[in-house]
C-alpha cells in the first residue's frame, strides 16, 4: 500500500488526467443547467396554462371578474377562490422537502420525475402573476433575470474565493425573509414590503453564486451514474430556486401592474 500511496503521476499523463476532469466537470454542469432550464420551461409553461384556461375575455363564460374584461372561468374559480388554491401553494413547499430528503433513497429516473412535478406545481402556483402584472413586464422581467442570473452564475462558478462564509450569512438572510414576509402577512406595509423585495434580490443574488461554486465543487470524477445524476438535480433544484425567487423579488420592482 505505502507504493501506491507514494506513486506521483507522470507529468505527461497529468496533463490527461486534468483535461478528463474539465471534460467531466463540464459535463456535469451542463446536465444541471439543462435540467435547471428545462424546469424553468415546465414553471412557466404551467403558468401561462393554467391562466389560459382559468381566464376569460367572454362574459357569459365567465363567473367572476377578475379586472376589466377578464373574467375567471369556473376551471379559475376552483383553482382561485376555493380552498384547493392552498393545495396548489402548499404543495410545492412539501415536494422539495421530500426530494431534498429522500433523494438518496430515489432511482435517478424517480428524482428527475418528482422535480419535474415540483416544477409543475410551482408554475401553477405562480400562474396568478398573470392577473397582477402585464405579461410585456413578466417577459422583460425574466429576460433581466436571466442575464443577472447568467452572470452572477458564471462568477460563482470562476472566481477564486471560497464563498463559504458569505453561503452562510445568505442563507441566514433567506430565513430573516421569511420571518419579514410572514408578518408583513398582518402587516400590509408597503415600505415593509419594499425592504423585503430589495434585500431578497441582494440575497439571491448572493446565493446564486454561492450556489454554482458548492454545485461545482460537490463534482468527483469517481462517482457512478447514479450518484453523478443525483448531484446534477439537486444542483439543478439549487439554482432553479435561486432563479425562481430572484424573478419574484425583481417583479416586485420591475412588474407593471395591470
Amino acid at each position: 500500500m505505502a507504493e501506491l500511496r507514494n506513486y506521483q503521476v507522470h507529468p505527461g499523463m497529468k496533463g490527461y488526467a486534468d483535461a478528463s476532469i474539465d471534460e467531466g466537470l463540464r459535463a456535469y454542469m451542463l446536465k444541471v443547467y439543462n435540467l435547471m432550464a428545462l424546469g424553468l420551461a415546465i414553471t412557466g409553461l404551467a403558468a401561462w396554462g393554467l391562466f389560459s384556461l382559468a381566464t376569460t375575455g367572454d362574459p357569459s363564460l365567465g363567473v367572476a371578474q377578475v379586472r376589466d374584461g377578464v373574467y375567471l372561468t369556473q376551471l379559475g374559480a376552483t383553482f382561485w377562490m376555493s380552498p384547493l388554491r392552498w393545495v396548489v401553494m402548499l404543495a410545492p413547499l412539501g415536494l422539495v422537502f421530500f426530494l431534498s430528503f429522500r433523494i438518496n433513497k430515489m432511482s435517478v429516473s424517480a428524482a428527475q420525475t418528482t422535480f419535474w412535478v415540483y416544477a409543475g406545481l410551482v408554475g401553477l402556483s405562480l400562474s396568478t402573476i398573470f392577473l397582477v402584472y402585464t405579461s410585456a413586464s413578466i417577459v422583460q422581467t425574466f429576460f433581466i433575470t436571466a442575464t443577472a442570473f447568467g452572470g452572477l452564475s458564471l462568477w460563482g462558478y470562476t472566481t477564486k474565493r471560497d464563498l463559504t462564509g458569505m453561503g452562510s450569512f445568505l442563507v441566514m438572510g433567506v430565513f430573516g425573509l421569511i420571518i419579514a414576509m410572514l408578518v408583513n402577512i398582518f402587516l400590509q406595509s408597503s415600505a415593509l414590503q419594499f425592504a423585503i423585495s430589495a434585500i431578497g434580490v441582494l440575497v439571491f443574488s448572493g446565493l446564486t453564486a454561492y450556489d454554482t461554486q458548492q454545485i461545482k465543487e460537490m463534482y468527483y470524477e469517481g462517482d457512478g451514474e447514479a450518484v453523478m445524476g443525483r448531484k446534477a438535480i439537486m444542483g439543478a433544484l439549487r439554482l432553479y430556486l435561486d432563479f425562481i425567487n430572484l424573478f419574484m423579488f425583481l417583479l416586485h420592482f420591475l412588474g407593471n401592474r395591470e
